[in-house]
């Protein structure tokens, strides 16, 4: 068998340090770094939603908080997220946007479904289009998130 030399055994134990402080310094970039999110939410139904806000949290969870901005954009059907009278996700939702996620419902979608800015939740903010909304984010390198279908 085939001894090491103690030059061998210490080469081998720097490679070793080095590619775990490598490992250890490539999480903490991923974790520090800012993540730019946008979710669209088009569908309704409770499940699309508890899906698109477990989502959020874990998002929030894995990378941080402070290295999280997200935006759910609310449009078509997925509107009623956003509606007091309909969502069943009031106080949850509330707890998210305390957290600094955005929520946003579709103007457009609001005059068609003759819903109006006090019928929101009151955290909620508006955005002329939602699909617009989502096509800019993407544009300005939001990573893009497909939730209630």
């Amino acid at each position: 068998m085939k001894r090491f030399t103690p030059v061998a055994i210490l080469f081998l134990a720097l490679i070793v340090g080095l590619l775990s402080l490598h490992a250890t310094s490539v999480a903490q970039e991923k974790k520090a770094r800012m993540h730019h999110i946008v979710f669209e939410v088009n569908g309704e139904g409770k499940d699309p939603w508890q899906a698109v806000l477990n989502n959020v949290e874990n998002l929030q969870k894995a990378l941080g908080r402070e290295n999280t901005q997200i935006e759910v954009v609310a449009h078509g059907n997925g509107l009623g997220l956003l509606v007091a009278a309909g969502t069943p996700y009031a106080e949850r939702l509330k707890q998210i946007s305390d957290s600094g996620v955005v929520f946003a419902a579709c103007e457009n979608t609001m005059r068609r479904k003759n819903v109006k800015r006090e019928d929101l939740l009151p955290f909620a903010t508006t955005v002329p289009s939602g699909i617009t909304e989502v096509v800019l984010k993407q544009e300005a390198g939001w990573s893009y998130i497909k939730g209630g279908f």
